[in-house]
């Protein structure tokens, strides 16, 4: 009797809070209603699928029909449903707290509307950390999936990396399945046939498990995926060659794990998978490990020895990125603040709102957009401000408060009342760093500075490099193209955080210098007053206004500047426009110069406000978008982070004093 390996066959479906409709729409006609479907056909292939809580409920609520055909397929055995974190965060990254309540919500959910509570549970990004184990060996998870990476990286050879084993940790005992990469870069690249018949020669190696866990938007999604998978037929020709071998079963892991017992107990690392370990870091340090890695390909030596060629892991990402930094300690206090909260205090809805400041999409940054995506952050930044409106509500706090929020070791200090909260960071700047309007849920600080990556290099090539040759299609990885014409000038660093009231003076015939050694003089109510080089600076909130004054020494001379970056949800969409005299010279994405400027509105129906800037002196105003460039699955890309006002006077033809007033207005 021939030898038979199972088959373990594992999809995660995902998408980020806050993404756009059209998104969703697209990835569930290109990717998840013809997978679905076509699996529905074939009852005797057994599989495993996670659907993020977030998308899930999107599906149930646009696509009840085909959640129907889902649930269907569980019933009868087909499909095993595994858990995870409701909204998909790296739960190395939240509190245990949180942990449990994310993954038990979301197992709730699962049951109520798949009909399955989940044995095993989905690691977002595969992010491993043995912290996670009590928590979700807490929330009843028996199992879960991770790269065979890790275990290479324990000292496990591949011969070895067969089932599952055993870890522990503070008393709790996880089991772990080692995902294979070879069959994450042969499904679905491969010939279907190539796919199969690479399966059987591990059963004829006697192997018991192929355990194949990834990304289901491989099958539909991805460049020239959804013809390859659907229009030409891999997945169904793949589904029957898999039914027709006798070398081949396939089984849901709940029932592999059932029959099989451990291979004995293992301690991993703390990693996640082989290209997050290059994303994760420094672009100098992520260039100097690509070509290490390339390198060792070339030498012929990276298989054997890839394990010890450690990069940087998921928090470094917090390090790389202030703006993740900032969103992830600021998510941090309200979950704590929410902690203390007495529980008959607390609403269903600030849960709601921190599981959604916890989405992990808008914190890191790879092959995907994530961070570098407004309107990821935005989603986060919607729930931060939501959650951090309803505890003042019930549980208020001071209106200025002094800490070091972010770990950077420079103080914050917050000044808000019931309309706004206006964060300064005491670093020598002086400038906001936050803008929240709590209404509005909307953070208009949100920016991206323009940092270097490592993938920067490539975009010099014009050419595309590193084809893919053979008969299947090329992995995302591989690909090199652009979907925005890039210029060497679009890649310049920023040398200052980007935020609201950047100063700069152009002393006479000089160029422009940064006013940068601020110092605070005094903390009084809402206001905070700076003294800096010869020019005392005054940010202060009331009601609906922010405000910055200043008062310049009468030996200043030259030009003064001020500049101040904006988020406007539109971006450079037609939603977005400038109203100055009563007319629309522009929309954000453009470039616009104005003089004699003492009023301008900028009106965002997507936003659903306004903010209306108020100058007491006539300026020389300029706009123009702020870019930042990335990559994405469709190529290397600019995306619009803000509008950046520049403001400058010249200071022999003003009075000595300044005052700069932005006020949050709702839509009439």
């Amino acid at each position: 009797m021939a030898r038979q390996i199972s088959l373990l066959l594992g999809v995660h479906a995902h998408q980020p809070v806050g993404n756009f409709p059209e998104v969703l729409e697209d990835a569930h006609l290109r990717c998840y209603r013809p997978f679905i479907h076509t699996l529905h056909r074939f009852p005797d292939f057994h599989f495993a699928v996670h659907f993020s809580g977030w998308l899930l409920d999107w599906l149930f609520q646009h696509y009840p029909e085909d959640m129907a055909l889902l649930r269907e397929m569980v019933k009868r055995g087909q499909v095993e449903l595994f858990g995870a974190g409701d909204t998909e965060p790296v739960l190395a990254v939240i509190p245990h707290r949180d942990r449990v309540g994310q993954v038990t919500r979301l197992s709730d959910k699962l049951e109520k509307k798949l009909g399955q509570r989940p044995a095993g549970a989905w690691l977002t990004e595969r992010v491993w950390e043995a912290t996670v184990v009590p928590a979700l060996a807490d929330s009843k998870i028996r199992y879960v999936t991770v790269d065979d990476y890790h275990f290479f990286c324990a000292g496990k050879t591949a011969a070895e990396l067969d089932g599952f084993y055993t870890t522990e940790e503070d008393g709790r005992r996880l089991d772990l399945f080692p995902i294979s990469e070879e069959l994450r870069y042969r499904f679905p690249f491969s010939p279907a046939n190539e796919a199969v018949a690479y399966l059987e020669s591990l059963a004829d190696e006697g192997r018991t498990a192929a355990v194949y866990f990834d990304d289901i938007e491989k099958f539909g999604i991805w460049p020239e995926t959804y013809e390859w998978v659907y229009e030409k037929g891999w997945l169904v020709s793949f589904i029957e060659g898999v039914l027709a071998s006798p070398k081949i079963r396939t089984q849901r892991y709940s029932d592999y794990h059932a029959a099989a017992k451990t291979r004995g107990v293992v301690y991993l690392p703390t990693t996640s998978y082989i290209e997050m370990n290059e994303w994760s870091l420094p672009a100098p340090a992520a260039n100097q490990y690509a070509d290490l890695l390339a390198r060792a390909k070339a030498e012929g030596w990276f298989a054997q020895d890839k394990a010890f060629l450690r990069g940087g892991m998921w928090k470094n990402f917090l390090t790389r990125y202030p703006e993740a930094n900032w969103m992830h300690k600021r998510m941090l206090g309200l979950s704590e603040r929410l902690d203390k909260l007495p529980s008959n205090r607390k609403k269903p809805a600030m849960l709601d709102a921190l599981y959604r400041a916890q989405a992990n999409d808008a914190y890191w940054h790879g092959l995907f957009g994530g961070l570098y995506l407004p309107h990821l952050r935005r989603a986060v930044y919607h729930a931060i401000v939501e959650l951090e409106g309803s505890l003042d509500q019930c549980d208020p706090r001071s209106g200025r408060t002094r800490f070091d929020c972010d770990l950077d070791g420079q103080d914050e200090v917050f000044l808000h009342n019931s309309a706004l909260q206006a964060v300064v960071r005491v670093d020598g700047n002086a400038s906001v760093i936050e803008f929240d309007s709590y209404p509005l849920r909307h953070n208009f600080a949100d920016s991206l500075m323009r940092q270097t990556e490592h993938y920067h290099r490539k975009i010099h090539l014009r050419e595309e490099h590193g084809q893919h040759e053979g008969a299947g299609i090329a992995s995302a990885h591989d690909r090199v193209v652009f979907k925005h014409e890039i210029h060497s000038e679009d890649l310049a660093t920023d040398v200052r955080p980007r935020g609201l009231f950047v100063d700069s003076i152009q002393p006479e015939g000089g160029g422009f210098s940064p006013l940068q050694d601020y110092q605070l003089k005094t903390e009084r109510d809402l206001s905070l007053t700076f003294i800096g080089d010869g020019v005392e600076k005054r940010v202060y909130l009331s009601e609906n206004r922010l405000e910055a004054s200043y008062r310049f020494g009468k030996e200043s001379r030259g030009t003064f500047t001020t500049e101040i970056n904006l988020a406007m949800p539109s971006c450079d969409g037609p939603a977005g426009k400038f109203i100055f005299a009563g007319q629309v010279p522009g929309g954000f994405g453009q470039l616009m110069e104005l003089d004699s400027v003492r009023e301008l509105l900028l009106d965002d129906d997507v936003l659903g406000g306004m903010v209306k800037l108020t100058l007491s002196e006539p300026a020389r105003l300029v706009s123009r978008p702020h870019f930042s460039v990335s990559q994405s699955e469709a190529g290397f890309e600019k995306i619009m982070q803000a509008v950046t006002l520049t403001l400058s006077w010249p200071l022999d033809k003003i009075q000595r004093e300044l005052h700069v007033s932005l006020e949050v207005l709702p839509k009439s």
